[in-house]
This record gives C-alpha cells, sequence and structure tokens, in this order.
C-alpha cells in the first residue's frame, strides 16, 4: 500500500502556495468533458460540489436525503474556526495551527494542519459573500467568542444554528449550479460500491432508496463527503442516517482506513434517559463560555441543584485545569465527567451527569444577555427535558459525536485508490486524536472550496475524459455483488430486528471502545462482535422486498457494515498502546489520570489494508514535526 502523503517542500508557511503553482491545470475548455462524481451534499459535499461546478465540471451529487438541506452538517450548533484575529487578542494562522495540532495530541500531519489553519480566513469570507448571518457586535464587525482547547476568540457563530446558516449558504451556492444544468442532484441514493477500473476509482454502484432500483454511474474521479462513523455506537449525537457504508465499501475496495480507532466524546451531551431513546442531544460546546461545570462535593448527594451552597460544590475544571478551566478540550472534559460520576457524584436519576450551570452568568450578564447568545439552546433543552435551564442548571453527560479517523488521504486529499478523493469528517487528516470544538465545519468548507478544487485538478490533467463506462467489467462486477448482498440479507428470515443488533453492538463499543479502554476489554469486544456478527447474518429479520421502499433493509446494510467496522475499531485500539486524545487505554495513564502519550512507538497514523478472507493489515505513516515539537500536554 502506497502510503507517500505528498507533502510539499520548503517552509511550512510557503507549502500549499508552492503546491497550488506546481499543481497540473486542466484547460478550461476541457473541464467540461470531466465527470466527477460527489457523495454526501453536507458543507464538505455541498461546497465541492458547487465549486467544481462552477469552474466548469460536469458533477453529480448524491445524497441518501431527499434534499441537501437535511445532510448532519445542519446540526452543528457553536461555530466555525478562522484565524482573523478580530478581537486583537492574540490570534494568528499559526496559533491557530499550533492550537489545532496541540489539541489532537501531536498525531496530526503538520502539513496538513497548517493548510487548514491558513485557509480558514477565507472562508468566513466566502461565507459572508453569501449571507450567512453570522452574529455581529454593536459597530458592525463580526462577532467571535471562545471554544475549548484555545485562549483566544475566534469562533464566527450566528446563535446556536451556525450548521444549518452555513449550510444554507453551500447549498445557494449548490442550487446555483443545478439551475445552470452543471450539477446534477441524485438524492434518494445510497452509494452501495465503489468501482475501481485498472486501479482507478470510475465510478459507483447506488440503490433508489425509493424505488430499490440499483444504478452504475461513471465517473472520471469519484469524491467521498459522507461524514463520519459515531453511530456504530448506536447512540450517538449523529444524526440516524449518518453510517460508515459508503466508507467502508471504498475500504474493501482497497482504500487505507486511517486511525479508526479516534473517536470524540462531547462532554455536553444531555444524558440518557432511558432504552426507548435511538439518538442523543447535543448541547453546544459554546454553553461553556458562560456555563460553569460542577457536581457535588459529597458523594451521592441527590439534593436539588440550587439548594447546594458554593462551598460543597465541585467546579473540577476550573479546579484541575485553570489555566483553561470550564473550556478545557472535550476529550479532556470528557473524561474528568466520567471520572467525577464513577466516584459517585453523578446527577441525576441515573447519576451519569454534571450539572452545566449558567446562575452566575445571568447574575454578571442578565438574562437577555444569555438568551441572545444562547437562546434557541435553551429553548431546545427546556423541550427535550421539560426543565428551565434560566432556572435550573442543566444536565449534562458525554456522548459519542465526531470521529477523527477515516480514510487515508495524502495532502491532495486523494485516498490510497488513485482517482479516489476523500473529503471533511470521512477522511483523517487534519484533527490526529481530538477535534477542538468549531474545527469540523472549518475543515468541511476548507476542503470542499479551497483544497479539492485545486487537487482534483492535477489529477485530471493526467488522465483521458471518459475513459469508463458502465458497460466496464468492473461496473457490472460491482453491481452483481451488491445485488447478491442485498438477496443474501432478505433471505435470513430469521427472528431479530435490525435495531435490536445496532443496539447490542453499540453496547459492545461503549463498553469496550468508548471512553476508557482496556486490553482485556478491546479483547472481550473481539470476541463478542464476530459472535454478534454470525448471529446477525442467522437471525436477522427483514420485511418486504428489495424493489421497493425498505427502511429497515438500508439500516441492514448499515448495521452489517457497522458490525464489520467495530471489530476494526478495536483492532486499532488494541494495537494503540499508548493514550492520545479521544483514545484513552486505562494501562497508560500518568500518576494523576492524566493521559500518556508514547511518541517513540506510536507518532505514526494506523492504516488498515481489507484482505478478503483474512485478518486487515495494519500499515503505518510516520508522523515527522519539524516545527512543533510534541510535549507533554498540559492545560493547567
Amino acid at each position: 500500500m502506497n502510503l507517500d502523503p505528498k507533502i510539499p517542500a520548503g517552509d511550512l508557511a510557503d507549502k500549499w502556495d508552492n503546491h497550488r503553482f506546481r499543481l497540473k491545470l486542466v484547460n478550461p475548455a476541457n473541464k467540461r468533458r470531466y465527470r466527477i462524481a460527489v457523495v454526501g451534499s453536507g458543507l464538505a459535499g455541498a461546497s465541492a460540489a458547487a465549486s467544481l461546478a462552477e469552474l466548469g465540471y460536469e458533477v453529480d451529487c448524491f445524497c441518501f436525503q431527499d434534499s441537501p438541506r437535511r445532510a448532519h452538517s445542519i446540526a452543528a450548533q457553536g461555530g466555525i474556526n478562522a484565524a482573523k484575529n478580530y478581537q486583537n487578542d492574540g490570534d494568528s494562522v499559526y496559533r491557530l495551527f499550533y492550537d489545532t495540532l496541540k489539541g489532537g495530541d501531536f498525531r496530526s500531519r503538520e502539513a496538513n494542519t497548517y493548510r487548514l489553519a491558513q485557509v480558514s480566513v477565507q472562508i468566513i469570507d466566502q461565507c459572508v459573500a453569501q449571507g450567512v448571518p453570522f452574529a455581529r457586535e454593536y459597530g458592525g464587525h463580526l462577532a467571535n467568542r471562545s471554544f475549548g482547547g484555545a485562549q483566544v476568540s475566534r469562533t464566527f457563530y450566528a446563535r446556536g444554528q451556525t450548521g444549518q446558516q452555513l449550510l444554507l449558504g453551500a447549498y445557494s451556492a449548490l442550487s446555483r449550479q443545478i439551475g445552470a444544468g452543471k450539477v446534477t442532484m441524485h438524492v434518494r441514493s445510497e452509494m452501495l460500491d465503489l468501482v475501481v477500473a485498472d486501479g482507478h476509482a470510475k465510478g459507483l454502484i447506488t440503490r433508489d432508496l425509493v424505488t430499490g432500483a440499483i444504478r452504475r454511474h461513471a465517473a472520471d474521479a469519484v469524491v467521498l463527503a459522507t461524514g463520519g462513523y459515531g453511530n456504530v455506537f448506536y447512540l450517538s449525537t449523529n444524526a440516524k442516517g449518518c453510517n460508515v457504508t459508503a466508507a467502508y465499501r471504498a475500504f474493501r475496495r482497497g482504500a487505507g482506513f486511517a486511525n479508526p480507532c479516534f473517536t470524540q466524546i462531547h462532554p455536553t451531551c444531555i444524558p440518557v434517559s432511558g432504552e426507548h431513546q435511538s439518538k442523543l442531544t447535543l448541547m453546544s460546546e459554546s454553553l461553556r463560555n458562560d456555563g460553569r461545570i460542577w457536581v457535588p462535593l459529597r458523594h451521592g448527594d441527590k439534593r436539588p441543584p440550587n439548594e447546594i451552597p458554593d462551598a460543597e460544590r465541585d467546579y473540577y475544571l476550573e479546579r484541575k485545569y485553570p489555566s483553561f478551566g470550564n473550556l478545557a478540550p472535550r476529550d479532556i472534559s470528557s473524561r474528568s465527567a466520567k471520572e467525577a460520576c464513577d466516584e459517585g457524584r453523578g446527577v441525576g436519576e441515573s447519576g451519569l451527569g454534571v450539572y452545566l450551570d449558567f446562575r452566575d452568568a445571568i447574575r454578571r450578564l442578565g438574562r437577555d444577555v444569555i438568551e441572545q447568545r444562547y437562546g434557541n439552546l435553551f429553548h431546545m433543552y427546556a423541550k427535550i427535558t421539560a426543565e428551565d435551564p434560566y432556572q435550573v442548571p442543566m444536565r449534562i453527560y458525554p456522548a459519542v459525536h465526531y470521529t477523527m479517523g477515516g480514510l487515508w488521504v495524502d495532502y491532495n486529499l486523494m485516498a490510497t485508490i488513485p482517482g479516489l478523493f476523500v473529503i471533511g469528517e470521512a477522511n483523517f487528516s487534519d484533527h490526529g486524536a481530538n477535534r477542538l470544538g468549531a474545527s469540523a465545519l472549518m475543515q468541511g468548507l476548507a476542503d470542499g472550496y479551497f483544497v479539492l478544487p485545486y487537487t482534483i485538478g492535477d489529477y485530471l490533467a493526467q488522465s483521458k475524459p471518459g475513459a469508463a463506462h458502465v458497460d466496464h467489467e468492473a461496473f457490472i462486477e460491482a453491481e452483481s455483488a451488491v445485488e447478491k448482498r442485498i438477496a443474501a440479507l432478505l433471505a435470513i428470515g430469521g427472528r431479530r430486528s435490525v435495531d435490536s443488533f445496532h443496539r447490542e453492538l453499540g453496547r459492545i463499543m461503549w463498553e469496550y471502545c468508548g471512553m476508557a479502554r482496556t486490553d482485556a476489554g478491546l479483547r472481550r469486544a473481539l470476541e463478542e462482535i464476530p459472535a454478534l456478527r454470525e448471529q446477525f447474518w442467522s437471525d436477522l429479520r427483514l420485511l418486504g422486498g428489495a424493489d421497493s421502499l425498505n427502511v429497515s433493509l438500508e439500516k441492514a446494510g448499515r448495521v452489517a457494515d457497522f458490525l464489520d467496522y467495530g471489530e476494526l475499531m478495536c483492532r486499532d485500539a488494541l494495537a494503540r498502546t499508548e493514550s492520545c486524545g479521544g483514545h484513552f487505554r486505562v494501562e497508560s495513564q500518568t500518576d494523576d489520570g492524566e493521559a500518556k502519550r508514547d511518541d517513540e512507538q506510536f507518532a505514526h497514523v494506523s492504516v488498515w489494508e481489507h484482505r478478503d478472507g483474512d485478518e486487515p493489515v495494519m500499515h503505518k505513516e510516520p508522523l515527522t514535526f519539524e516545527y512543533v515539537h510534541p510535549s507533554v500536554r498540559s492545560y493547567k
């Protein structure tokens, strides 16, 4: 497996500019001869499809929702980072690069991370031009707020609806190209296989989720913008439709999968309330700007929160990490909450919760200011919990959120399969072992608007347009494989529902590959998951057929992939016997319970290669640090 990252030579600040100049170009008159398939229409996919069409390429864009406006990007609440330094508080491109690299526990490439910070300043200008209604100061300047892992205010926001507003901006750009006939939109279409012809990605196989029709789509390049795999845990903050299928099918076709064990646990989620839940609701990290996180000092203290005086409260983040306090990074904040609850100081009926309290902020700023900043979030919390957060503290607990692992890509965002490009959360490239808050939207738009449109041209300039056709034997083989898999699922005829298998897999993953991981636990998961998969393929019951709308069949295909992928995650976690970012191995911690990194053994990207009928093989891409020397990651 070729893992050449293609990092340009030269000074860090000049790499991207010099690289763009050296990239091969496609003549404007020739661009319309190339067809590009973009799978996914969230921020990364919509921005990429719109930008590529604007350049002149013919674009097919696929989404399994009924509209790009329903992509999961809409759920991002808190904001988007950019190194504009509007607050004049010491921010810079280099500081954003450093914060991102350190926040990821020095497990990402320097060059990719710096480029993300560098491009961030362009994103804001693009989005303002599209009409995104960012919050503004009294004088009209764009406002900023703080997020975890940073000591500057660099996060641009639109109340608690930033993802929705940014997606509307990208959707407007995409709609313009759909209207111009440059983008063909394929809604309610799910990618079920990648077509690799003569060693290059040349198309995909989809299923129409309404009619059940299986279709072949040829392309000169394929772009995956399909998000993350957090729903392998069943309960997560992701939309129910989020899945690993597109990325995992590409993995089975030869694309390397990088760092699958790197999963982010978000510290501010509404706690689990019972077995009836099918997903969890995130409360924006922006709330940690003004909210204070605490638990009772005394174990088992079940008094109402407003009856517990300050002297009997433990503001544990402020105590443990005084430099960052309530804005400590997500991985550290999540583990601290778990630690407090494990000690018996958790709140709520389950004891799996901590308080996020706005009492002091309301006294200091007034209710009107808090309502202006977070009103829609407070409203959402009240609707879900029937509790008024203006009167009593919110209850929060960590939950699976973002996934830093993904398909391996080089500096050009191309996977190990030539012609396959992977952008946004679907790739691994920018966040290391832990993503800083407000950086997901930044990466999605950076890749779609400002990186991929340059780098994909370099690949296309070296290939002939229309080289593959849907009659190619690779398309026939891929379509046949999809049909056989669907038929196999429908023919099982067992007794258990898809959701029952997914829920059980989620329990195994959360228990053994969640916030804290042990050697024994991971080995047990690697015994239980294959056994569960065997049950799945012998006792699954699906109603209906393949030639019409069948939501259970959709779910079954995705859960089958989750069962395979969950095993890959546990293999990766077992092999990485260090603690870093969101990957916390209990055997590898300092005396005071902090993550203990092992740079000598694990300063690399773990890249897994699929082997038919055999265990996957791990390859390594070494990580080199020329500009920032990995250090003890302290937020104290």
